[in-house]
């Protein structure tokens, strides 16, 4: 049968069920600093249809308060297995099931030491350097392949912009909802950042502010605590899975007027034109998560200095960025605040791939990008990247690694950098 009749008999993704696309498992990707990392694995079924990319690996890598729902509450990995992709889901440490539960039962059952961080004392760093190096190598070791494809949302897709400039593994880069220079274009964040009110000051321990502790040493006698002195009290981590839940209630509730008016002010974040809702409840009630307090001081501190950074090893992404030269695409929401021309802007001027995609998704904002109504052109977009990457996998070769102190004091390749960036 010619690839024509082939394609013509092939049906849409509607008509198939996802259940007859894959087989799940879940395997353990253990990080150098003793987390046990959990990643979910859809295994394509071979098909009658012709699927171009059959048994090609990709990493999906979730964003911030975020787990593996964000991919599953829509039709994400159905429209990648329709295509032959091997679907490999991580959650990072202290989500979905890489969980701070999962590290204590392991200790109690089989002895395993806990992490030194596991009471929510990791930062985007310990994302970084441990969990992103552990999952990459756990799926290359998993398929047998030296380079996989990986594809971040949101925080997933910032932290693969620096992996990316350091590492030779990746075959491919797709980012959706990801910033390199986070709060450019949007002003209020920004002033946020500037004044410390990315974190809340109601929470002991948070920021030194003593009118926080003291209202909430109130808010506690009010509840009928003992009202203790709260500078005693640590907040490690702030309870984002339940507020998005208390959301979540609203939005199956009868206050629809109230939740309304909760969409219209978070618009930049979520447009529920371009969304199922059955699909925006799942991931409300099931997606969040809890997030350290130090994760969100590395936001406010990135989006002050306007460059992401390694605070441990002072490793600045932006300065290895011309080194990622695997075919790449930037997707973003055209209605998102966060991820968006301005801010998306220094990543593509700066890499050097052949095939570069940089595209806004029309009436989008961030959430959605993973679930919403317009998941198929975006599985689509990473489709044709990686046909392009498997059909010219061996065309360019990859620049040689190079200190960051070389690249600081390289001047030929700074100027070569300027040339480039007013060519484009």
């Amino acid at each position: 049968m010619s690839l024509e009749a082939n394609h013509a008999a092939a049906p849409s993704v509607d008509e198939l069920r996802f259940v007859d696309l894959y087989e799940r498992e879940e395997y353990a990707a253990d990080t150098e600093d003793g987390w046990r990392l959990v990643i979910t694995r859809y295994k394509p079924i071979r098909q009658k249809f012709e699927q171009p990319l059959f048994g090609e690996p990709i990493l999906l890598v979730h964003g911030f308060t975020q787990n593996r729902h964000c991919w599953s509450a829509g039709e994400f990995v159905k429209n990648l297995l329709y295509f032959g992709i091997d679907v490999h889901i991580l959650e990072l440490r202290g989500h979905g099931k890489s969980s701070v539960w999962l590290q204590h039962r392991l200790h109690k059952d089989e002895g395993r030491p806990l992490p030194e961080d596991v009471d929510y004392g990791w930062d985007l760093d310990s994302y970084f350097l441990h969990d992103l190096p552990a999952a990459v190598g756990a799926v290359k070791n998993k398929t047998g392949h030296d380079s996989i494809f990986y594809c971040g949302h949101s925080m997933g897709g910032m932290l693969a912009y620096g992996y990316a400039g350091l590492h030779d593994d990746l075959k491919g880069l797709v980012t959706i909802g990801s910033p390199s220079q986070l709060g450019r274009g949007f002003l209020p964040i920004r002033a946020a950042a500037a004044l410390d009110l990315l974190l809340p000051l109601v929470f002991a321990g948070v920021g030194g502010a003593n009118f926080g502790r003291k209202a909430l040493a109130r808010m506690t006698r009010l509840v009928g605590g003992r009202g203790d002195d709260p500078i005693e009290w640590q907040v490690r981590a702030l309870p984002f899975d339940t507020l998005l839940r208390m959301w979540g209630r609203l939005f199956s509730g009868s206050s629809s007027t109230g939740l309304s008016f909760v969409d219209e002010r978070i618009r930049f974040l979520y447009n529920p034109k371009r969304v199922l809702p059955e699909n925006i409840l799942w991931l409300l009630t099931w997606g969040g998560e809890k997030e350290p307090v130090g994760v969100l001081r590395g936001f406010a501190k990135w989006i002050r200095t306007q460059q992401m950074q390694c605070s441990r090893t002072g490793y600045v992404f932006a300065r290895n960025y011309h080194r990622i030269q695997i075919p790449m695409a930037i997707i973003f929401g055209d209605e998102d605040r966060l991820a968006n021309l301005a801010s998306t802007r220094s990543i593509y001027r700066s890499v050097s791939s052949e095939y570069l995609l940089w595209r806004p998704v029309r009436g989008n904002s961030h959430m959605e990008l993973t679930m919403g109504h317009d998941i198929r052109q975006i599985c689509y977009d990473i489709k044709n990247l990686m046909e392009y990457a498997v059909r010219h996998e061996t065309k360019t070769p990859s620049l040689p690694k190079r200190s960051e102190e070389t690249v600081r004091t390289d001047a030929t390749s700074r100027r070569l950098r300027r040339l480039r960036l007013v060519r484009r």
